[in-house]
C-alpha cells in the first residue's frame, strides 16, 4: 500500500520499519527535522500534507495537543489530496478519539483508532499487540498494515473511542504494577530484604507476566535509562485516564494516587527517565536510597 506516517520517536521509527519489510511503499514526515535518518527505504516527504495522502496515512504522535495541531490545526482535512483511511496510534484521550472519527467523517475519511502496546524493540519486531476500533470496511482494507505492525489485532467495535478507553485502561493498569512493585520493595529492603530478591522470586512465581518480568527488571537492575516509555508519557495517559473516568461517572481512586506518585517522582526531575523510576518514589518516601 501507498502509505504516509507522521511521527518518528522510538516506537514510530520501529513501526515504520515494519511496513517497509512488508513491502508497503512509506512517505515519512517527523516534526523535528533528521529523524528519518537511518530509515533505509522509507521517503522522507518536506511537510506533513505530503504523508497525509495515498492509501492510507498512519500517525503516531506524542499526545492530544500534538494530533489535533497537525491533523486539526494543520488543515489536512481540509487539502485536495486526503488519504482514503486514516490510523490514528497515539495513546490520545476519549474525548479527541470522539471529535476526530466525527471531524474525519464530515471530510470523507475512514478513521480508525489503533493505539499499541508494546516498547520499541517491540514496534521494530512488527509483534505489537493492537486495539483497533473503526467502520468494519475500514479496518478490513487496514489489515495488510495492522497485520505489518502488530503480532495480533484485537478490535474493539466500529466507535474509534473505544480503542482508546482500552488503551488507557491498560496503561493505568500496567502503571499500578509499577507502583505495588516499588512500594513492595521498599517494604521487603525496610525487612533487610534486598528488593531485586524480592522481585526474582515473585516475577519468576505469582507475577510470571511480561509487565511484571519486564518492569521487574528494570526495577531489579535499576536501570531508567534509555526509556522505552517515559514517566512523563505515564503522567499523561494516567491523567487522560481520570479525565475519561470522569466524564462517563466512574471514579478512579488509585488512578488519583498514582498521579500524585508520577508528579513527585517529576519533581524529582525523573520526567524522561523510564516509566519504571515511579519505583524511586516508594524508595525516597521510606527514607531509602531512592535509587530501587
Amino acid at each position: 500500500m501507498d502509505v504516509g506516517f507522521i511521527g518518528l520517536g522510538r516506537m514510530g521509527r520501529g513501526m515504520v520499519a515494519s511496513l517497509l519489510r512488508a513491502g508497503h511503499t512509506v512517505r515519512v514526515w517527523n516534526r523535528s527535522p533528521g529523524a528519518a535518518e537511518g530509515l533505509e527505504g522509507a521517503i522522507p516527504v518536506a511537510s506533513a500534507a505530503e504523508a497525509f495522502r495515498g492509501e492510507a496515512a498512519v500517525t503516531m504522535l506524542a499526545d492530544d495537543p500534538a494530533l489535533r495541531a497537525v491533523i486539526v490545526e494543520g488543515g489536512l482535512l481540509d487539502q485536495p489530496e486526503r488519504p482514503a483511511l486514516h490510523l490514528s496510534m497515539s495513546t490520545i484521550s476519549v474525548a479527541l478519539a470522539r471529535d476526530l472519527a466525527a471531524i474525519h467523517a464530515r471530510a470523507g475519511v475512514s478513521y480508525i483508532a489503533a493505539p499499541v502496546f508494546g516498547r520499541p524493540d517491540v514496534a521494530q519486531k512488527g509483534a505489537l499487540n493492537i486495539v483497533c476500533a473503526g467502520p468494519d470496511g475500514a479496518v478490513a482494507r487496514a489489515a495488510p498494515l495492522l497485520d505489518a505492525m502488530g503480532g495480533r489485532t484485537w478490535p474493539f467495535g466500529a466507535e474509534p473511542e473505544r480503542a482508546n478507553a482500552v488503551k488507557l485502561a491498560g496503561n493505568f493498569m500496567l502503571i499500578s504494577a509499577i507502583e505495588a512493585m516499588g512500594e513492595a520493595c521498599a517494604f521487603a529492603e525496610g525487612h533487610g530484604v534486598a528488593g531485586a530478591d524480592l522481585l526474582d522470586l515473585l516475577t519468576s512465581t505469582l507475577f510470571a507476566s511480561p509487565v511484571y518480568k519486564g518492569y521487574g527488571a528494570l526495577i531489579a537492575e535499576k536501570r531508567y535509562e534509555p526509556p522505552g516509555f517515559n514517566l512523563r508519557l505515564g503522567l499523561k495517559d494516567v491523567r487522560l485516564a481520570l479525565q475519561a473516568g470522569e466524564a462517563a461517572a466512574v471514579p478512579m481512586p488509585f488512578a488519583s494516587v498514582l498521579r500524585d506518585g508520577l508528579i513527585e517522582a517529576m519533581a524529582h526531575g525523573d520526567g524522561d527517565k523510564d516509566l519504571a523510576a515511579l519505583a524511586r518514589v516508594s524508595a525516597r518516601r521510606s527514607g531509602q536510597s531512592g535509587e530501587t
